[in-house]
């Protein structure tokens, strides 16, 4: 199991290098076929000392992911499993035998496209749902992927600047997105140290990612789309001063595996059970609208100098845009593509520090900042001309 162990090894450190491996495990990874949950997959592929298998679930595997996971070369067994995280006979059989499961699976829903009663039944239900399906079946560690927003910022756009997991927040009635991850993530770390049929305990613990960026991200592709539109300038939709510190895709993912290591050994365990941790990387701390162009500027693009329009003004014309949103809900479905929870969101400084995932389960970021914006950059360059092309077409 575990390479370069001589005779003269003590028993405590063999011990120590096993359970800091997920070497053996079978692990299963929900809503693997998407941004995040795809370079979860391919990390655990590509673990040094092999799991026995790795099994991803999601309601669609696209091809392109596909091609990703077969990319790596790796001696672990890899079973694709498609359906709806809904389905209790699908997730007996996808738990079956496992030790271990990365639940990155949920609808991200920040515009309010989707209903409110279906992001409470895939991103609650389903969580509670797979919950259940772990205990019965003795799956031993579970890692939540949560989110920022779990936090907030709240309706009032209260700041928090460079906060950490003991920071006191006052959370209000958020969208209908950030109430389900909320209600998800309670659900998951108070079921920690429930007992297990095998004498275990079940482990638990919940990853709250700052704004993920990277190659593939759907987020920073609609800005890209925006951008182009408007001759390569960038909307300024936040104020410079809405400091938020976002994380490259390549980091976060990495958490998943530490943490997941950290949970085998009985030292790092009682630090990081039934808790949750801000991941963060050393990406620069900026607006979301400065950001975008730090990624970009070398590419020509730029950015407004000014948001659209004053702070309060573009707070009432959000306003404004959801009130004609329920007026027509009778004739149609308009989904306005800003609301208060946006521009909130968009203009509240926001960021919080890694240094407790560091100091509990050795979390560092595993790419540079040079290196997360050179990966990204080189992302962006090559599909420029695929989406001003299709964005054409779309406007003649």
């Amino acid at each position: 199991m575990v390479a370069g162990i001589g005779r003269n090894s003590s028993p405590c450190s063999i011990s120590l290098l096993i359970i800091m491996s997920l070497g053996g495990m079978r692990c299963l990874v929900t809503g693997a076929g998407g941004f995040l949950g795809r370079r979860i997959v391919c990390l655990l592929l590509t673990e040094k000392e092999s799991l026995a298998e790795v099994r991803v679930l999601d309601k669609t595997v696209s091809a392109e992911a596909l091609q990703d996971f077969e990319k790596v070369k790796s001696n672990t067994l890899l079973t694709v499993i498609q359906g709806d995280i809904r389905d209790v006979a699908l997730l007996q059989t996808a738990v079956q035998g496992v030790s271990l499961v990365i639940h990155a699976a949920a609808i991200i829903d920040t515009r309010g496209l989707i209903d409110r009663q279906t992001l409470w039944d895939v991103n609650v239900r389903g969580t509670q749902l797979l919950l259940e399906t772990c205990l019965r079946n003795d799956v031993q560690y579970f890692i939540y992927t949560s989110s920022l927003e779990v936090t907030g910022p709240n309706n009032r756009g209260d700041p928090i600047s460079d906060g950490d997991e003991d920071t006191i927040y006052q959370i209000t009635q958020g969208p209908p997105y950030a109430e389900t991850k909320r209600e998800a993530e309670k659900c998951v770390l108070e079921l920690d140290r429930l007992p297990l049929k095998g004498g275990n305990s079940f482990v638990t613990c919940a990853l709250r990612p700052m704004y993920i960026y990277g190659e593939g991200s759907p987020f920073l592709l609609g800005h890209l789309d925006e951008s182009i539109l408007n001759n390569n300038v960038f909307l300024r939709l936040s104020r410079k001063e809405a400091i938020v510190n976002p994380v490259y895709v390549g980091n976060i993912a990495w958490a998943h595996i530490q943490v997941a290591k950290a949970m085998r050994n009985p030292t790092k365990v009682k630090l990081i059970r039934g808790r949750f941790y801000y991941i963060s990387d050393d990406s620069p701390h900026t607006s979301y609208s400065d950001f975008n162009y730090e990624l970009t500027k070398e590419l020509g693009f730029d950015v407004e100098p000014k948001p659209v329009m004053p702070i309060t003004l573009f707070y009432y014309y959000a306003l404004f845009l959801e009130i004609v949103s329920f007026l027509l809900k009778p004739f149609l479905r308009y989904v306005p593509t800003i609301n208060r929870s946006l521009v909130v969101l968009l203009n509240t400084p926001f960021s919080f520090s890694y240094k407790k995932a560091q100091n509990d389960f050795n979390y560092t970021p595993h790419y540079s900042w040079e290196e997360a914006k050179q990966r990204t950059s080189r992302w962006i360059a090559d599909i420029i001309p695929l989406r001003a092309a299709y964005l054409k077409s779309k406007t003649t």
